[in-house]
């Protein structure tokens, strides 16, 4: 599928690049995967704009189980695309009423606040006055019409999101399976009350208007002006990750029964533990989460694994996880809750 590419100058003082990136495909296997082979090849000295979309499909996050997170079997019934992204996060659902949109740079160059500014400048263009609220979203009034998530390897990093337009909520609804824990903290009707349709606010507003907001907005913060490159150089780089992200392993993994399984929610998210045992020692871990830290969720398993399940013995395991300042409530609430386990 043919991408289009464009590269600004560099930035006067700053000497960065810039390139904005246009997929014409709405498969969010090759979408996902062309994510993943920019993340892979973004320059020392560049930062990437990438406008996407997905028709009827169903992202779950990096660690969700799809089993509780949305009904598959009658999204593919009615031909739509299970996928699963890099980032953590919760599940969404994308249509062709809906714009993706990802910042990728280097880690020096990744500037959160930056890439904000120009969402909420693009919007604005269109008479809409938001804010980013939480852990993740950007709303209106308190109603969310864009979900927010991000990743990162060794030497770069992403930040993404959705921008609903004109969305189906009603398939939304349909397809989304909202955990036991969210309903009882928010309602049902606060669910479906807190996400709304960008055109509901601006009646004008397209998926293309949307589109050439972003790209206006996103030269206006970064000073950029474009120039035209080609695809070609990742074509083979492209195909490896599409059939990863297209994998069932990928998609749907192995899914095991556990002898014990322990579910919590907090403030950062909902995580769920599934543990094997043989001899009082922890044989198979399971991890799954919506939570936005998705470099933490990694780094649990392999501390459950070949360990006595005992409280003291989890309890002086988890403290020689690896921790970023970023991670350290997080941190703090597991071992808690590890804790409090029955054992």
């Amino acid at each position: 599928m043919i991408q289009k590419f464009y590269m600004s100058d560099a930035m006067k003082n700053h000497d960065i690049e810039t390139a904005i990136v246009f997929s014409s495909s709405h498969n969010p296997w090759h979408n996902i995967a062309f994510e993943e082979v920019l993340l892979s090849h973004v320059r020392e000295n560049q930062v990437i704009l990438y406008l996407w979309q997905n028709e009827n499909t169903v992202v779950i996050g990096r660690h969700q189980n799809v089993w509780k997170e949305c009904r598959w079997k009658e999204l593919e019934e009615d031909g739509g695309f299970l996928a699963r992204r890099l980032s953590g996060g919760g599940a969404v659902y994308h249509d062709l009423g809906n714009l993706n949109f990802t910042f990728l740079a280097p880690k020096k160059l990744y500037n959160l606040e930056k890439q904000l500014r120009v969402i909420l400048t693009a919007v604005q263009k269109a008479g809409i006055h938001a804010e980013f609220t939480g852990r993740n979203d950007i709303t209106v009034d308190g109603q969310k019409f864009s979900g927010n998530a991000f990743h990162r390897n060794s030497h770069a990093a992403f930040h993404h999101g959705t921008l609903l337009v004109d969305a189906d909520f009603t398939r939304l609804a349909r397809y989304l399976r909202p955990s036991v824990a969210k309903l009882r903290s928010k309602g049902v009707e606060s669910v479906r009350s807190r996400v709304i349709n960008l055109k509901q606010l601006a009646p004008e507003l397209t998926i293309d208007k949307m589109r050439q907001m972003m790209v206006e907005s996103f030269s206006e913060v970064y000073e950029s002006h474009r120039c035209q490159l080609d695809e070609s150089q990742f074509e083979n780089k492209l195909a490896q990750s599409y059939e990863k992200f297209s994998s069932w392993d990928w998609r749907y993994g192995k899914n095991p029964d556990f002898e014990i399984e322990h579910t919590a929610r907090f403030i950062w998210g909902g995580v769920e533990i599934g543990l094997t045992t043989k001899n009082g020692v922890i044989t198979d871990v399971r991890v799954f989460s919506d939570a936005l830290q998705d470099d933490f969720i990694d780094k649990l398993k392999p501390v459950f694994l070949d360990v006595a399940y005992k409280n003291d013995t989890l309890k002086q395991t988890l403290k020689r996880l690896p921790l970023d300042p970023n991670e350290e409530q997080i941190y703090s609430d597991i071992v808690e809750w590890v804790s409090e386990w029955d054992y």
